[in-house]
């Protein structure tokens, strides 16, 4: 039997329901919450309803990958393109967050009750933080720079419900974009890029684990007379 076969069964490391599906199945809490469950509703079938939810999610997603042959090569962009692609639909047929969503949800959930405008950019200097995200443009600091100016002119903290007051800072932020070219009409672009910068990533940590698999079974002695496959003509639906 050839070591890729072989690899196919044996390998531990190459677990496609974990390095394909990293990304978490986002289910908003307050779906959950007392307020919006049936009358009568127990803690326990409730409980249930989010693992029922849960799984349901995940089956249909990992449907999707034993249909769609995925190259692993991030070197490669039609590859990674393709990757991106069965991602998007694996996703919206398993009604899950892009990461963008993910990204939407997080600031609404944290920046909810916030009622100043500096506390809420701060808190999204820390989310984008903890989420790894680079502020490559400065774009945070001319965000500050902007609240100081209207700050300054209305002379006292600026809130989120002064609709007159925002109206000021919105103007401020409008200047920004337009010196960084950021145009609204762009955002489904942007999106479009940072899943394909996901993408790539994970092709990367597959080919990582995949490579680390193969040497770990080239070391048994059945498999030492045994040429390394190449990782791109790996099938990732024999894995599932």
């Amino acid at each position: 039997m050839a070591f890729s076969t072989r690899l196919l069964y044996k390998s531990r490391q190459l677990y496609v329901s974990q390095a394909v599906l990293r990304q978490e199945v986002a289910i908003p809490v307050r779906f959950y919450s007392k307020e919006a469950s049936p009358p009568g509703l127990k803690g326990d079938e409730i409980l249930k309803n989010i693992f029922v939810e849960v799984k349901n999610k995940f089956e249909t997603a990992l449907g999707i990958f034993r249909k769609e042959k995925i190259t692993i090569d991030p070197d490669d962009p039609a590859a990674v393109s393709q990757y991106a692609n069965v991602m998007k639909t694996a996703r919206e047929k398993g009604g899950l967050f892009s990461e963008s969503q993910r990204i939407k949800y997080t600031i609404e959930t944290r920046t909810q009750g916030i009622p100043d405008v500096r506390t809420y950019l701060l808190t999204l200097k820390e989310i984008r933080s903890k989420r790894g995200l680079t502020d490559e443009l400065g774009a945070e600091a001319m965000m500050m720079g902007a609240l100081d100016i209207v700050e300054k002119e209305i002379k006292k903290p600026l809130m989120r419900d002064d609709k007159k007051s925002m109206a000021l800072l919105t103007a401020e932020f409008d200047k920004i974009n337009k010196k960084l070219g950021i145009r609204k009409e762009d955002l489904p672009k942007y999106e479009e890029q940072l899943e394909l910068k996901i993408a790539k990533a994970q092709l990367e940590e597959l080919k990582k684990d995949a490579l680390e698999a193969m040497e770990t079974q080239k070391k048994r002695e059945e498999f030492k007379d045994e040429a390394m496959p190449d990782v791109k003509s790996l099938d990732i639906r024999n894995f599932i």
